[in-house]
């Protein structure tokens, strides 16, 4: 059977699934693996995990869906009927195109967003690391990395920044009076977390942000860097209670921040990046709180993006050319056994005839003999090569070579 036959993406994403059902499905970093290592216990060779606060995602060579979905349930908050609610199955080139179109960032919340493709590494690499990743489905992550890598730099596609965490540091731009004397408290320092404090560093000369996480060192080592400020988890309320602008970007699976830690009745904003959502939203019952969460954050993006669409045909044709590239390669996987067999074929013959000719004349010139015959035996499978590629039924030519040479291949 062929590789795209069982190769199936399932998943929810932003299009479908607000925040609250995306978090129910979200996959931790912890669970990831006893996934995989279940994935593993039910017979597949070979599958990916990929989750974010926009998506999550699991692709892998299976012979029905529903057992990705079973396996996403399991080890998830989310129920079947949540799935079959919000939920999409893709199977072979629709499964492929959507991996190239999400790696790429064109399926991306906010266009051009290329966060995905690193985080999309970082689940490869787990997979390849529990053994769990076949070469089909490396070879097709490969190509779309490089994909990836040419519509940087051959578009503008991802012209400026855009992430959730420069649109987070925009919204304050735009909507805050005096953002360089706002006293801000970035609350968690997971990828988002550290990229907003890039953002806010660079884009704004506020000098009153504090750094506070439950694991202090990491807030100590980012905080070095840019020589900000940093407080211990503790003084997390009275440092809430001081401050006008509170991003929270944590990775806990439960809500970290409610009502019960405000105790200021100034003007309070806080920005919910995580997901799942991480501020409970009996926040809004105190009428000095805005809150907003990423999915409103990611709506409120700046000019740039409506010029990036101008890009997207490029884009796509650079996607086009090395998914054609990826198939040719699948192509050439079906009948490169039968070829291999065949030449092994022909070195036996080889082989058997060189012998006969040596018990003939002793003064043959052997290496000449065999490096005649090796050429024959190359422009011969080439041609047969040639042949498949341009057959417009591999498998029917694949057994009719089968046939002619008395051999049997197996994928």
């Amino acid at each position: 059977m062929p590789a795209t036959d069982m190769f199936f993406c399932i998943g929810l994403s932003y299009k479908k699934a607000n925040a609250t059902l995306r978090g129910k499905f979200s996959i931790t970093t912890k669970a990831k693996p006893f996934l995989l290592e279940d994935a593993r216990t039910q017979g597949i060779r070979s599958l990916m995990v990929s989750s974010t606060c926009n998506r999550t995602e699991l692709y892998g060579e299976v012979d029905d869906a529903q057992k990705l979905i079973d396996l996403l349930c399991t080890h998830s908050q989310g129920t079947p009927a949540d799935f079959e609610a919000v939920g999409t199955i893709r199977k072979g080139q629709a499964a492929i195109k959507h991996l190239f179109n999400v790696g790429t960032g064109l399926d991306s919340q906010i266009l051009g967003d290329f966060e995905i493709i690193a985080q999309l590494k970082q689940s490869v690499k787990l997979s390849k690391k529990s053994n769990m990743l076949s070469p089909f489905m490396e070879r097709l992550f490969n190509a779309v990395l490089q994909a990836s890598k040419r519509i940087k730099t051959e578009t503008e596609l991802s012209s400026g920044a855009t992430s959730v965490s420069y649109v987070s540091v925009r919204y304050m731009l735009d909507n805050i009076i005096d953002l360089d004397n706002k006293k801000i408290v970035l609350f968690g320092l997971g990828k988002i977390g550290r990229n907003t404090c890039e953002n806010l560093v660079k884009h704004t000369k506020n000098s009153h942000i504090t750094l506070i996480n439950r694991t202090r060192e990491r807030a100590e080592q980012l905080a070095g860097k840019f020589a900000i400020d940093v407080k211990d988890y503790a003084s997390l309320p009275v440092e809430i209670r001081n401050a006008d602008i509170l991003v929270v970007a944590t990775g806990a699976e439960q809500p970290t921040i409610s009502k019960a830690l405000i105790h200021s009745e100034k003007p309070l904003l806080i920005l919910d990046l995580s997901m799942p959502k991480n501020v409970h939203t009996d926040v809004l019952e105190l009428p000095n709180v805005t809150l907003l969460h990423l999915d409103e954050l990611s709506k409120m993006t700046d000019e740039t993006l409506a010029l990036r669409k101008a890009h997207i045909p490029k884009a796509k044709e650079i996607i086009a050319e090395t998914c054609a590239e990826f198939n040719q390669w699948l192509e050439t996987r079906k009948f490169a056994p039968a070829l291999i067999a065949v030449k092994k074929l022909m070195q036996d013959i080889q082989q058997q005839e060189l012998e006969v000719q040596r018990k003939k004349n002793p003064a043959i010139d052997d290496r000449q003999a065999t490096a005649v015959s090796e050429k024959l035996i190359q422009k011969l499978t080439n041609r047969m090569a040639n042949h498949l590629r341009e057959s417009d039924n591999t498998h029917e030519s694949v057994k009719a070579i089968e046939t002619l040479f008395n051999i049997s291949t197996h994928e």
